[in-house]
């Protein structure tokens, strides 16, 4: 079946080059890690201008608007429970159909995750859901580029095991092809004599050697982690990509190379039902940070508003954390990542929280820093100020034409001019989509790009620290702040939220 007909959205030539990737969750260390990106190259990014409010409102006392009841702000939740494909049979047709033009005379392969280890809900990998829009396990896809066909391969039917899990796509359901555009579905047993025979002409063959990625995860964290267990005497596991590669050389005498770089070259610039996803996500996330300022108090535990945070992304339909809260009150603001969310919050510190939902497979990155009493202290209000002029000087060098070095040069600058940089501990900027740090570019910026742009300021003299945190979509004229829906960035604006009875006040 010929498919080169199909429309192939948002094609690049970029050539293919390395990126370095500073930071780890939230972007906040200096890290380093080569993935596979694309330079610079033509831009036909629609770029999405406007959204649609998904979330109704009503007033609090001092006037400012909250999110109420039980809408789904996700869109891969289906309200009556029926299966849905990721965003759109469209979109990850469209995405299929980009990497086919992109392989030439060779064969894709990509094996989804299987079924979860503990009692967890599956999650799929995410280069895997890019591609076919399925967030069910043990699932194939075969790319042929030299026929232009896709080969989907799924588990047979298991009435038993859909009693205890629900429904769970199989070769059987007929409404599969529909939903996803694959015509050719065959069961997964048949997966090792298909590629047999497909590969029998030993043609080259793709795989995706950086490691699989799902709900909370990275490539950034993933890559050292596999590398540790391939190193460890006791263990030495290669990884599960680095098997699949070993078992269709062996197996079939093919010659593999790695797809990575190819699928970061369509992942760079965000297609218009990525940006409405991020936008999505971007609400959520805003939302729980506005009502974990609204519920901050001396003596409040710092898990509190962690399971608060969690409930708001939860309650409009999120998948759950894109990575660990990071809630640090008083000295723990200077511990960049400080997961335990273990302390009593006291009057008269900071409390710093990095934290973002995960929703439609995208992910945001959210920083707010403010005073746990509801007021900053004179201290605490000079650095605060300086961070946020930083911000959006930052901000402001985010347009096409320039890069993330123009970003953290405009940041760097204003500490430099405040004699504040050598409390700089990080980073000020990362690339972020699927990932919470996504694939990016060595080269300018062009739209529909999306990074996060978080400078900090650590006072380890004065026992606090903060950091402002806010992602940004690059338009034809600058760029698009996401997350300041009904949350505020400036001093004056925190105070009034911190002010407001929320949800745990009640």
């Amino acid at each position: 079946m010929r498919r080169r007909e199909r429309q192939v959205r948002n094609m690049r030539s970029a050539a293919v080059v390395g990126l370095t990737v500073v930071g780890m969750v939230g972007g906040i260390a200096g890290a380093r890690l080569e993935r596979g990106v694309a330079d610079d190259g033509p831009n036909e990014a629609a770029v999405a201008s406007s959204s649609e409010t998904v979330v109704s409102t009503y007033e609090t006392p001092s006037g400012s608007a909250r999110p109420v009841g039980s809408e789904l702000i996700a869109r891969t939740r289906s309200e009556d429970g029926s299966p849905v494909c990721g965003l759109g049979r469209a979109f990850h047709e469209g995405r299929r159909a980009a990497l086919l033009a992109e392989l030439g005379d060779e064969v894709f392969v990509i094996r989804g995750l299987d079924e979860p280890r503990d009692y967890l809900k599956f999650y799929q990998d995410k280069n895997f859901w890019y591609l076919t829009g399925i967030d069910s396990p043990g699932a194939a896809l075969v790319l042929d580029g030299r026929t232009d066909e896709e080969f989907l391969f799924l588990p047979r039917h298991d009435p038993f095991k859909e009693q205890w899990d629900g429904e769970i796509w199989d070769v059987d359901d007929a409404w599969v092809g529909e939903l996803t555009g694959f015509e050719d579905r065959r069961p997964r047993e048949e997966l090792e004599s298909f590629l047999a025979e497909r590969l029998a002409e030993r043609p080259p063959v793709r795989i995706v050697r950086t490691p699989w990625v799902a709900l909370a995860g990275g490539t950034d964290m993933a890559s050292p982690h596999e590398r540790r267990q391939a190193a460890d005497p006791f263990d030495g596991r290669p990884s599960r990509e680095k098997r699949l590669e070993e078992e269709l050389e062996s197996r079939y005498g093919v010659e593999c190379a790695d797809a990575s770089r190819l699928l970061a070259k369509l992942r760079i610039v965000k297609e218009p039902e990525e940006i409405e996803a991020m936008r999505r996500a971007a609400r959520v996330g805003s939302a729980a940070i506005a009502e974990a300022i609204r519920c901050t108090a001396p003596e409040r535990g710092e898990w509190e508003l962690e399971a608060l945070m969690s409930f708001m992304h939860e309650r409009y339909g999120a998948a759950g954390p894109a990575y660990s809260a990071i809630c640090a009150s008083g000295p723990n603001n200077n511990v960049l990542h400080y997961f335990h969310s273990s302390r009593r919050m006291h009057a008269g510190e900071l409390l710093l929280v990095d934290y973002g939902p995960d929703v439609d497979h995208y992910t945001t990155d959210i920083t707010r820093t403010w005073p746990v009493s509801g007021k900053f202290d004179e201290r605490q209000r000079k650095l605060y100020d300086i961070v946020l002029e930083a911000q959006q000087a930052g901000i402001a060098a985010a347009k096409p034409g320039n890069g993330m070095g123009d970003v953290g040069a405009a940041i760097q600058a204003v500490f430099e001019r405040h004699g504040v940089q050598g409390m700089v501990r990080h980073a000020p900027t990362h690339y972020i989509g699927l990932e919470v740090h996504d694939v990016g570019v060595r080269g300018p910026f062009r739209p529909g790009m999306t990074l996060a742009i978080e400078p900090g300021l650590y006072d380890d003299e004065n026992g606090f620290g903060i950091r402002i945190e806010d992602v940004v979509l690059i338009t034809d004229d600058g760029c698009e702040i996401l997350t300041r829906e009904g949350l505020p960035v400036d001093a004056e604006g925190i105070e009034a939220l911190a002010a407001e009875a929320g949800l745990l006040d009640r």
